[in-house]
């Protein structure tokens, strides 16, 4: 594993652990809900960095299992199409992102 892969992984350790600390300290039975404005922003704060990170790893990884360096195509030869491809994959992540956050 490379230097980013590791900082990737632990990056998304420290944000995943606390998410997952929360909905098992939920009720089963209701919703992951605040009761005050402060853990309302706590908890938008918390799952905006949880779709951030998941949407760039979905890209990167995108990026490492298709053929062609997709960063490279979209930033050195200025490739328009390669540009659509990876909005609409980190599109299609937030996506899926968004739904299980929604629950």
């Amino acid at each position: 594993m490379n230097n980013l892969t590791l900082r990737t992984c632990a990056l998304l350790s420290v944000i995943v652990i606390p998410v997952a600390a929360l909905a098992a300290d939920a009720d089963s039975t209701t919703p992951l809900h605040s009761n005050s404005v402060p853990q309302a922003l706590g908890l938008m704060v918390l799952f905006a960095l949880v779709g951030i990170v998941t949407a760039i790893l979905g890209y990167r990884l995108f990026d490492k299992f298709t053929p062609g360096d997709l960063h490279k195509e979209i930033i050195e030869n200025k490739n328009t199409a390669a540009a659509i491809v990876a909005g609409t994959v980190i599109l299609g992540v937030s996506i899926i992102v968004a739904a299980a956050i929604i629950g």
